[in-house]
């Protein structure tokens, strides 16, 4: 197990460049099992998670190829779908969640798929109904072993149909959208999830010879093909990195400039973090956050307390309200945050409370912070870090605590984060790594 000894309490300064995006990166390289020809991927984040989904489709026959840092190069032409039962595989995709989606281009393909009851995060239950539910509709069988906790769908031939999705599942859509580009006549898929990862997706299979229309709505509709192209494809910037890096300016009182953020694509994550009155500029595609000594919350217009929420997109990401919570301790005024997606992802406060936070947790969805104005720095303090995003929201807050902490359990950020002490480092950080 990692460590990162961290000395806070400093200001930093500088550029930083985010990394390609996690979650579209595990899509779209499971998209390269539908078409036996060349697909090349360009700025691929080389983190843990992302790393590991490689390793599954190379074993799976994919020959895949390093051009460079970041771009690779995959051929999915000789694939053995009886890998998709071997030990190897089982260990593999048990600690990756994302390799859920292996399933529906295996479908798709080759009629068949499996999967080992999938890891990831612990922040409560992340059921799969919506992807076995659709494929179902698609035309194919589906079973559940409870005893070896594995999942096995067949289906000789896909036949396109009407569904409305019981979630906007990102991945289930993702899932859905590979099995369905080459069933039979027409999917429709509404109540579809429609984050940036999804459209970038689509825009892939696009351009490998998939009909779709409604990419960027919550009603995409899929003519099904016969088959498909290789392509070349760029991955966006990684707007939960971008999030972060706001976070960490306002924190730690920096003047830090993001470039390349992709700004179009970041929804309401920069409004969103002006509601906790942290200035920004925009510079072409670069984001400038100036040093900010103070950050005030906004009220809503009658008066209340303001509420920071997640919610399926375009609404307000989860993968960053573990960021805003800890911004939010330093900030003036109150706010609530409200975690309604996943259940056990506010848990990580009490590590926050210990550091000298006021944090009232009402319970596993909400959490209410009364920010401190930067009067009362966080203090240091040893945390382990429970998941990816939890473990840079303890980053944050250690880097803006004045003193040494400990971070456990880094390999956590490891997962969708590449190389962060060293990044971080650069602009001014003190992060050592203890293998």
């Amino acid at each position: 197990m990692a460590t990162f000894i961290i000395q806070g309490g400093k200001s930093l300064k500088g550029n930083l460049f985010p990394q390609g995006a996690k979650n579209e990166a595990l899509q779209v390289i499971c998209a390269t099992l539908l078409t036996e020809e060349k697909v090349t991927i360009k700025n691929i984040p080389e983190i843990r998670d992302v790393l590991k989904l490689i390793d599954i489709v190379q074993e799976l026959g994919v020959e895949v190829t390093r051009v460079k840092k970041g771009e690779y190069g995959f051929c999915a032409k000789n694939v053995d779908p009886n890998f998709l039962k071997t030990e190897r595989y089982a260990k593999l995709a048990t600690s990756l969640r994302g390799s859920v989606m292996i399933l529906g281009p295996m479908l798709a393909r080759f009629g068949t798929g499996f999967l080992p009851q999938p890891g990831g995060d612990k922040i409560g239950r992340r059921r799969l109904d919506t992807h076995f539910i659709g494929f179902q509709k698609l035309g194919a069988s589906f079973v559940f072993n409870a005893a070896e906790k594995c999942y096995e769908i067949s289906a000789r031939n896909l036949q396109g149909t009407y569904m409305l999705l019981d979630e906007a599942s990102v991945t289930g859509t993702a899932n859905l959208i590979m099995a369905a580009v080459y069933a039979k006549g027409t999917t429709t898929l509404y109540n579809a999830a429609c984050e940036p990862y999804v459209q970038q997706l689509c825009r892939m299979l696009v351009s490998m010879g998939a009909c779709i229309s409604g990419i960027g709505s919550n009603l995409l509709t899929i003519e099904g093909t016969t088959n498909l192209n290789g392509c070349t494809h760029t991955i966006l910037p990684d707007m939960i990195e971008v999030g972060s890096f706001i976070g960490l300016a306002a924190m730690t009182k920096s003047e830090i400039t993001i470039k390349n953020a992709g700004i179009e694509n970041l929804g309401i994550i920069p409004s969103s973090f002006n509601r906790l009155g942290i200035k920004m500029e925009y510079r072409n595609d670069d984001i400038y956050l100036p040093a900010q000594e103070h950050y005030e919350i906004e009220s809503f217009i009658d008066g209340s307390i303001m509420t920071i929420a997640d919610a399926p997109w375009p609404g307000l990401t989860p993968d960053l309200l573990s960021v805003f919570l800890v911004v939010a301790t330093q900030a003036k005024g109150s706010v609530l945050i409200h975690q309604k997606m996943f259940e056990s992802r506010l848990f990580f406060v009490d590590k926050l409370i210990d550091m000298g936070a006021q944090i009232i947790l009402c319970d596993p969805h909400r959490a209410t912070v009364i920010g401190l104005d930067h009067n009362h720095p966080l203090r240091p303090t040893n945390m382990v870090s429970p998941d990816i995003r939890a473990g840079v929201a303890l980053l944050i807050a250690a880097l803006s605590a004045e003193g040494k902490s400990k971070i456990h359990n880094i390999e956590q950020i490891d997962r969708g984060y590449e190389n962060i002490a060293e990044r971080l480092n650069s602009i001014g950080a003190n992060i050592e790594r203890i293998e």
